[in-house]
């Protein structure tokens, strides 16, 4: 009975010293924080579960069955006019090879072109792998929770998401082609430097 008397007594103590604060208080705190985070992070794997993780299931199985429908000759046929100027190759030809083979199997498209464009097609391509997951979250999935983080703080705000996609996608179409036309620039002049013929 005595046992019983100085657990009940032990607890108190620790009760009033969490409460109190010092070394057992911020112990105490510090393991509600931690298992606090473990607690968020089964939370939010729960949602992918029930929510993400079915829906880029569907996606995938839907552009497959669409580029098994419409056939690997004609999409390759489609990235080779998209390869064709260096307008297309920098916009145009990430974005299909993106939506159509997802990451990280895009930059297998860059065997469509010349020698001298591939680096500017993969830096384009590389660079393209996260502006259309607003969109079309199977292109990547594996880094989905950029775009979740930031669809979460517009949703808090009581905005829509959709018109933020369409400006992500906008932005990141902007951003390749710069990066596209810069880095086969900078691809032309090594390779003329180092007396390199690609």
């Amino acid at each position: 009975m005595q046992e019983l008397y100085s657990l009940a007594g032990l607890a108190l103590l620790q009760q009033e010293t969490a409460e109190a604060g010092g070394i057992l208080g911020a112990l105490g705190n510090g393991a509600e924080w931690f298992i606090g985070l473990f607690q968020a992070g089964a939370e939010t794997f729960v949602g992918f579960v029930t929510g993400i993780i079915p829906l880029l299931i569907v996606l995938l199985t839907a552009f497959y069955t669409i580029t098994n429908i419409v056939g690997e000759q004609r999409i390759q046929r489609i990235a080779r006019f998209a390869a064709s100027t260096i307008f297309t190759r920098y916009t145009l030809l990430p974005l299909l090879a993106v939506f159509f083979l997802t990451n990280p199997m895009a930059y297998t498209f860059g065997t469509f072109l010349e020698e001298k464009y591939k680096p500017a097609f993969y830096d384009s391509a590389v660079s393209f792998v996260h502006p259309p997951l607003g969109l079309f979250p199977h292109v990547n999935p594996a880094e989905l929770f950029v775009w979740l983080g930031v669809a979460q703080g517009i949703q808090r705000l009581d905005l829509p998401l959709g018109p933020l996609a369409i400006r992500y996608l906008i932005a990141g179409l902007i951003v390749i082609f710069l990066r596209g036309v810069i880095t086969q620039l900078i691809t032309a002049f090594l390779a003329r430097r180092q007396g390199v013929e690609l």
